[in-house]
């Protein structure tokens, strides 16, 4: 019996990997034993998998909650699957899969059934993913049509900006006191003045509107 690691992913670092590490604390694996990548598994990039990976060495144990800590693609888990189980000759145990535990049913039958359960998980993890995309892009769309507005919200100019940015202009304070009175950055300022001489310049190609006196 090899070593016993465990492998824990989230995909982006404000994830919290708590449930992850739990399950692994309660199978009693070494806390330096645990790898843990908070960044996305669309490749395989990542400092601590390929870190394991390195220390892995036949007759070894791995841990994962689900198959798709392996990452995000069909193939590519299928792939690290096999180089894992394969040519570095480690068992893989998933904990939400009790099926997918190559410590079982070694022989011909039993890696059959596994490959299979393999497969089809893969390809559920994978679709799942591609669905979930598909219904924030919706979602986002949807709101986005009800005039919902996504990102930081806008700072606000004070009352007096006009009389500021032309006293800047005039060169009657200097840049750093126009700052302070709008209370923005520099680039702030400057995206907003340019939002503001732009609809200085509309208003101007707007053509008048003549009144009659009848």
């Amino acid at each position: 019996m090899g070593n016993v690691y465990g492998y824990v992913r989230v995909s982006t670092s404000e994830q919290n990997e708590d449930r992850q590490l739990l399950a692994m604390q309660q199978l009693c694996i070494r806390r330096q034993n645990i790898f843990v990548d908070k960044r996305s598994g669309k490749d395989f990039e990542r400092p601590q998998y390929r870190r394991m990976v390195r220390k892995l060495k036949k007759e070894d144990l791995l841990y994962i909650k689900s198959i798709d800590r392996l990452g995000r693609n069909y193939a590519e888990i299928l792939e690290q699957w096999r180089l894992l189980t394969k040519e570095k000759g480690v068992d893989i145990v998933v904990l939400d899969m009790p099926l997918l535990d190559t410590r079982r049913g070694k022989d011909l039958m039993g890696t059959f059934l596994s490959d299979i359960v393999l497969q089809v998980l893969s390809f559920v993890a994978e679709n799942e993913r591609a669905n979930i995309r598909q219904r924030q892009a919706e979602g986002i769309a949807a709101a986005k049509a009800r005039g919902v507005r996504f990102g930081r919200p806008e700072i606000e100019m004070p009352t007096q900006y006009e009389q500021i940015v032309q006293a800047w202009e005039e060169k009657r304070i200097t840049l750093q006191q126009a700052l302070q009175e709008c209370s923005v950055s520099e680039a702030t300022f400057y995206r907003r003045l340019r939002r503001y001489r732009q609809e200085q310049d509309e208003k101007r190609k707007k053509p008048a509107i003549k009144t009659y006196t009848f």
